[in-house]
């Protein structure tokens, strides 16, 4: 071993290498801090998105089960009338059945 003269560590300079990491520390914290405060934003605006599609949903299926009503009603009617038409047409007597004049 060496038996020169050991440097003493002042105060000064064990103040300054515990600083360093704890202004390193700091400046992690501070990257942290930042990246939550982007990720909870992006989950806010994800949120909002999801919401919103959600809606547009519940109003498409709204939309649909209406027009559904719309298709079996106007079937129903179409069936309705066609039966009324052939009704009336059976009812006229056809050329062959008009008596001749």
């Amino acid at each position: 071993m060496c038996q020169g003269r050991q440097r003493s560590i002042s105060p000064d300079h064990r103040l300054s290498t515990n600083r360093r990491p704890s202004n390193d520390n700091a400046a992690v914290v501070e990257y942290l801090r930042g990246q939550l405060a982007e990720t909870e934003a992006r989950l806010q605006r994800i949120r909002a998105r999801e919401a919103e599609l959600s809606r547009r949903l519940q109003e498409m299926k709204r939309f649909l089960s209406v027009m559904e009503i719309l298709d079996s009603y106007i079937k129903r009617r179409f069936h309705e009338q066609r039966e009324t038409v052939l009704r009336v047409l059976s009812s006229v007597p056809t050329r062959s059945e008009l008596p001749n004049r």
